[in-house]
């Protein structure tokens, strides 16, 4: 008999299918469907630091006659958390009751700031982990690598000292020296790392002349940036792997699974096939996992990792010498 359960993060999973944050997991009603339909657990819609901080400067123009006075500066900037912050753990209250998976809170942060505050709450309102999905654009000129990837490091510090349940963090692969990094924060008290975020892309439109958004949904393609990495960092990481960002179908969670990933993150699949997906996914995983003769996610998890595969060095070539020459002449 298939038995498609697993562990993440120290958490019991009947499944590494889970539901990435997003809009399917912001509410409760979405959250018993994913569960009904076999999510191994879901990662709510982030609250973003970001917006709260939109929402903050759009209230102080809305409201400019009261801006000079600190007082209402300050109470002004509690009222937004505040508000912000008793949504999101009504959320986490309601979808522990509904369903029995992990609900995994998440975090979209830019800095270390007092909003790690919130994580304390986030603990008590019953989530089982925290996600925090950190994305800080190499972009400033002015700062090294150096102080960028040390930023990484002091948000999960700050969050360790609120919470007690399992830390993941979530990160892109804009870094330097990405393999270093991956391995340093695994070994830094977290208990996950999501490889990797997805991110807002400008585009052009040449008509209108006008800066807008690309590529809002991952694509199959997209997958070989996680299955690289996660087959050259498994087993050799202190924490567990989750992968997301081209998780098209069945057969890209199987991928992701030989790599050496705990769990498989679906979101853009979920927007383009909606949340009866999930039993595709796990249909197909289950098929092939009976065709080959296994009987556990465990049995073949990391099979095809850099640590375990007879040659290691393909998961490093970084050029198609041997492709283009196979091909004819045109």
């Amino acid at each position: 008999m298939i038995d498609l359960s697993c562990t993440y993060l120290g958490l019991q999973l009947k499944s590494p299918v889970i539901a990435a944050s997003s809009g399917f997991t912001d509410t409760v009603q979405k959250i018993v469907q994913l569960e009904k339909h076999g999510a191994g657990a879901v990662v709510l819609k982030s609250i973003f630091e970001e917006e709260i901080t939109h929402e903050y400067d759009k209230t102080l123009r809305d409201e400019a006659e009261n801006t000079g006075r600190e007082e209402f500066l300050d109470y002004l900037d509690v009222r937004i958390r505040q508000e912000n912050l008793t949504k999101y753990l009504k959320l986490i209250q309601d979808a522990k009751a509904a369903v029995s998976i992990p609900v995994i809170a998440s975090i979209n942060c830019q800095s270390s700031f007092e909003w790690t505050s919130f994580a304390r709450e986030i603990e008590k309102a019953g989530a089982d982990a925290l996600e925090l999905n950190v994305f800080i654009l190499p972009s400033n000129l002015n700062i090294s690598d150096g102080e960028t990837e040390k930023l990484y490091f002091e948000i999960v510090k700050f969050v360790k000292e609120k919470v007690n349940i399992p830390i993941v963090l979530k990160i892109s692969f804009y870094f330097s020296n990405l393999g270093q990094v991956i391995r340093d924060l695994s070994f830094s008290g977290i208990k996950g790392l999501v490889l990797f975020n997805r991110f807002y892309s400008p585009d052009f439109d040449i008509d209108s002349l006008e800066v807008s958004s690309a590529n809002v949904l991952s694509y199959p393609g997209e997958i070989s940036m996680p299955l690289r990495w996660i087959g050259m960092m498994s087993g050799r990481v202190g924490c567990d792997l989750s992968a997301s960002t081209g998780v098209a179908d069945g057969k890209s969670a199987i991928k992701l699974l030989l790599a050496g990933a705990s769990t498989v993150q679906l979101a853009s699949a979920l927007y383009r096939h909606g949340i009866g997906y999930m039993e595709v996914v796990h249909q197909e995983l289950r098929d092939w996992m009976e065709q080959h003769g296994f009987n556990r996610i465990d049995d073949f998890r990391g099979k095809l990792s850099q640590s375990r595969y007879e040659n290691p060095s393909v998961f490093e070539r970084v050029q198609f010498m041997k492709y283009f020459s196979d091909k004819e002449a045109i």
